[in-house]
């Protein structure tokens, strides 16, 4: 079992302040794989105190020593690249092979990329008869959560450092052993001590510490959207910025004119990748009505070629959701969707067969979903598909927008005229044609109550920077 107990504050491994401990759950097992310390206010105040000290000198720091600061910790991340791979697939249940393809190198490629931004930005412009600088925010405080962890630290971490930004990280409680990682490539890259700190704990605990500390400038949260508006509400009195990247349960058309066998297995297969808990996955499948039944018989067959079980086995497909209470509640939105008459077509409740220990879900798909079951609303974070009939290119659209969230949504057709038009007028933030996603430079956030705000590439500098204009130099 691995000791995580410590907190990094200003260049240290540190004890807490206290000794709440918390067991960190292996999900595949339902064994305990590590411990680590909730920590309370005295240990939010030394970070936010030791990353606000740091701030006077870092935030000067030249670009090129940021560059030599980035491409350190790139050099330390690829010596570490296994550890971190194996590190994710234990805590958060993903399958090795995904872990190594993606999980982990996600974080390696936002490190590049915010690399290579920081080489081509400029940090100042004209602006009529004034001079615009851009400048680091200050202390941010990055929450972030376990489904994919690295890309979502590395999001936030690599852009703040990129800017000159000190940061104070709290990872998910269910899936710290990552960042724990992490810490470890930053210590040995040499960040100077205080921009980098870290303090594990729970939302109400540390979280709420963080969004309304008067010393904190900015916060960046991933997570719920009931999550979200907590930490916004928590930030409120101190005019601090918020860039929040919160739920989603975005649509996935199919046309007519689709190749619907390639359409469908792709559309499923992005819901059943790391056990459906994946923010922008396309949960809600938009199919024309004749074509239903064919597209869940589709649907069905990519489900069934799935190995479901250890993540530790280089052919397994879909490990375990992150934790029983996410398990829970899995079962319970597919009752829900059993109870309001949807067809189960594959899947359903329980654990797959063969399978006792760990908490893994059968991936399910339903058909004949209308948009006002709760499976068609609400985000249930695992490997559950609803496919929805639709009459026209307009009633398809309608239902993609009739939802609270607007994260992402995907298209799938061949009339480049008909799949702009449609992409136009689908209110989310990424839209996803023919299966092409974006890449580490493409923006991603969404609309309405999927947050605001960017990450990724240049978009993503902007979070972390102020505007700052000065007339009469010029």
């Amino acid at each position: 079992m691995k000791d995580c107990k410590q907190f990094y504050i200003n260049g240290q491994w540190v004890n807490p302040s206290s000794d709440n401990t918390l067991d960190v759950i292996n999900p595949a097992t339902e064994q305990v794989c590590a411990q680590i310390t909730l920590g309370d206010k005295a240990d939010v105040n030394a970070a936010t105190a030791a990353a606000t000290q740091a701030f006077a000198s870092y935030s000067v720091s030249s670009k090129g020593a940021r560059i030599t600061l980035l491409e350190n910790i790139i050099a330390e991340y690829k010596v570490r690249y296994n550890d971190m791979a194996n590190a994710i697939s234990e805590e958060m249940g993903a399958p090795i092979s995904l872990s190594m393809k993606a999980q982990a190198a996600a974080g390696l490629v936002h490190f590049e990329t915010a690399l290579q931004v920081l080489k081509d930005f400029s940090f100042e412009e004209k602006a009529g008869n004034s001079q615009v600088f851009k400048e680091p925010i200050g202390v941010c405080g990055l929450i972030t959560p376990w489904n994919w962890p690295m890309n979502q630290v590395v999001c936030k971490v690599a852009p703040a450092l990129a800017t000159g930004c000190t940061v104070v990280l709290k990872p998910s409680e269910i899936a710290p052993l990552s960042s724990h990682v992490l810490a470890e490539i930053i210590h040995k890259a040499g960040v100077p001590a205080g921009v980098f700190n870290m303090v594990n704990g729970d939302g109400a605990g540390v979280g709420t510490l963080l969004a309304s500390h008067s010393q904190i400038d900015m916060v960046s949260f991933t997570g719920s959207t009931r999550a979200g508006t907590l930490v916004a509400q928590n930030a409120a009195p101190t005019v601090k910025r918020v860039s929040q990247e919160l739920g989603g349960k975005s649509a996935n058309i199919i046309l007519d004119d689709a190749d619907l066998a390639a359409a469908v297995a792709q559309g499923a297969m992005n819901v059943f990748l790391n056990s459906g808990q994946s923010c922008n996955a396309g949960t809600r499948m938009l199919v024309p009505a004749d074509k239903l039944a064919q597209a869940a018989e589709i649907a069905a067959q990519t489900a069934a070629s799935l190995t479901i079980g250890d993540p530790s086995k280089e052919d397994t497909a879909v490990g375990p959701v992150v934790s029983q209470l996410q398990f829970d509640k899995i079962q319970t939105m597919i009752k829900q969707g059993i109870d309001a008459g949807a067809t189960v077509v594959c899947g359903g409740l329980g654990k797959p067969e063969g399978i006792e220990q760990g908490y893994f879900v059968k991936p399910t798909v339903f058909s004949d979903v209308n948009n006002q079951m709760s499976i068609a609303r609400e985000e249930i974070f695992g490997p559950v598909l609803a496919l929805i009939p639709y009459s026209s290119d307009q009633e398809a659209i309608d239902i993609a927008n009739d939802n609270d969230f607007g994260l992402a949504g995907y298209i799938q057709g061949k009339d480049p005229k008909r799949l702009a038009f449609i992409a136009s007028r689908i209110r989310a933030g990424n839209i996803n044609i023919n299966g092409q996603m974006g890449d580490a430079n493409t923006p991603f956030g969404g609309y309405k109550q999927s947050g605001n705000g960017r990450e990724r590439g240049a978009h993503g500098f902007a979070e972390f920077l102020e505007t700052k204009a000065v007339t009469g130099l010029l």
